[in-house]
């Protein structure tokens, strides 16, 4: 028998068969004032639900805190005996007096609404309003439903929040399901018994259909403003399990936005993919995609994000299906794998502008490289050195990273055979240094000419080679920078 509102009072309700097969029941409270009378009654359905009064018990006494009655029939003069009540569909309320029984100080589900003290409990974050937050508990009963209780800290005095069960997760968003009784702005709370919602012909939820149901709950500002969400939460088979996986958005065309993707794993398999940039221009919108390869060699379109947007930085999206027709899903371990790459747009318009991009998946980068320099050669002031990063799908990432390189040139780069001081044929073509940056970056799953073969990255640690970058595709005959590679570095 839990307390209700403030009222401080709680206890039991004890039910004891008789010699007859009639229920003794006693209900023992502790907090209730000297010479108090406080009516009781068994009511039908649970207390979440609410009904009317099915058996009056003998008022508690407030000095004892003690009621004892022998339950033999309902009020109606149904015969009910005490097995009857152990799968009865019923609570007990006990009032404040005979004067105000609109006011309950203690409250108890019995019978088939008993809590099996099974549960799951999913957070409610915040969203559009500050400082609002939570979680939601569901309480497995005897009879297979649930009791659905919404704690949330933040909500402001005297607000009532509509709040529901949306198919789908959060990321995708849907329909209502389920709708739950409001919360109480002024308790932060709600109950509500998941047999059945609380708008017409709404279906009711099993406990364990609960913990398996494509869906979110979403807790609503007012019945006037449906629009506002002030906390809201993945359930079911939407619920994160904890594994992740996080990947760096490095600045491409635009200095000073850059960030991370992240993946997190759901119980049904597939994954919350969050995108947070920094440096995002207010009110902007960013086109956001997985695309095919490696970005060093680039790839179309193979999944759609939701857009970031550009005041919060942040982009939102389940990877069961891209936000384009047609695009396939990904589970969490088919991005683990997936050959890819995220991009990250200016705009809709201007698609042709990346403002973060990443490998993910197979192309991710293990921590291992091998640096070779590429010393001056037959230009004066030009020299740097090319870096091999392994993969996780064990080819590498090519980096060439050169200092004195002209503004607006553009330098080809190959591994030529055998050692520089022998010379040799080209054996694989790197993207083109470009002279305003110095660098140029490749994937060794292929060359940029067609037939070359592809080099993984202990192949290239044992190579017989060098690499040469020319002046120019018309002066090819003029080196710029030089140095061996493989088998040949000393």
């Amino acid at each position: 028998m839990d307390p209700v509102g403030n009222s401080g009072i709680s206890g039991t309700a004890l039910l004891e068969e008789t010699s007859t097969g009639n229920t003794k029941l006693t209900i023992t409270l502790e907090g209730t004032p000297d010479g108090g009378q406080h009516p009781a009654h068994i009511h039908f359905n649970s207390a979440a639900v609410g009904g009317g009064i099915a058996v009056s018990l003998t008022p508690v006494n407030g000095t004892t805190g003690v009621s004892e009655t022998n339950i033999t029939q309902e009020d109606d003069g149904t015969a009910i005996r005490f097995s009857d009540l152990l799968a009865y569909d019923g609570y007990i309320n006990v009032h404040l007096s005979a004067n105000d029984l609109a006011t309950v100080v203690a409250q108890g589900d019995i019978g088939s609404n008993e809590l099996t003290g099974v549960s799951k409990t999913y957070d409610l974050n915040e969203a559009a309003v500050a400082g609002i937050s939570g979680e939601i508990t569901f309480q497995e009963r005897i009879n297979g439903f649930a009791l659905a209780t919404i704690t949330l800290a933040g909500t402001p005095d005297g607000g009532i929040h509509p709040a529901h069960i949306h198919a789908n997760s959060a990321a995708t968003g849907g329909g209502i399901e389920f709708t739950f009784n409001p919360v109480n702005g002024t308790t932060g709370m709600s109950k509500t018994d998941s047999r059945a919602g609380m708008m017409n012909g709404e279906d009711g939820f099993t406990y364990a259909e609960i913990l398996e149901i494509d869906g979110y709950v979403n807790v609503h500002l007012s019945a006037d403003n449906l629009g506002t969400i002030v906390a809201q939460g993945d359930i079911g088979s939407n619920e994160l399990t904890g594994v992740s996986k996080t990947y760096a958005l490095n600045k491409v065309a635009i200095d000073g936005i850059s960030g991370e993707i992240k993946f997190e794993q759901r119980v049904n398999g597939f994954a919350l993919a969050t995108i947070t940039l920094t440096g995002t221009p207010d009110g902007g919108m960013h086109p956001a995609h997985i695309h095919a390869n490696a970005a060093a060699i680039g790839g179309g379109i193979e999944f759609t994000f939701n857009p970031v947007n550009g005041t919060t930085g942040i982009s939102r999206t389940d990877t069961k299906a891209g936000m384009m027709d047609g695009e396939t899903g990904y589970s969490y371990a088919e991005i683990l794998d997936v050959d890819g790459y995220v991009n990250v747009h200016l705009s809709a318009d201007n698609l042709g502008t990346i403002v973060a991009q990443g490998d993910i998946g197979s192309n991710e980068l293990t921590g291992e490289s091998k640096t070779y320099p590429l010393n001056e050669s037959a230009v004066a002031g030009i020299s740097g050195e090319i870096t091999f990063q392994k993969r996780i799908n064990g080819f590498a990432l090519a980096t060439i990273t050169l200092s004195g390189t002209p503004d607006g040139g553009m330098h080809p780069a190959h591994i030529h055979q055998n050692s520089a001081a022998v010379g040799g044929g080209i054996l694989f073509t790197f993207k083109p240094v470009n002279g305003t940056t110095g660098m140029s970056v490749s994937d060794t799953r292929s060359g940029m000419m067609d037939n070359e073969a592809s080099y993984t990255y202990a192949q290239i640690l044992t190579v017989d080679g060098y690499v040469n970058v020319h002046l120019s595709a018309a002066n090819l005959a003029t080196i710029v920078a030089q140095g061996n590679i493989g088998s040949n570095f000393q």
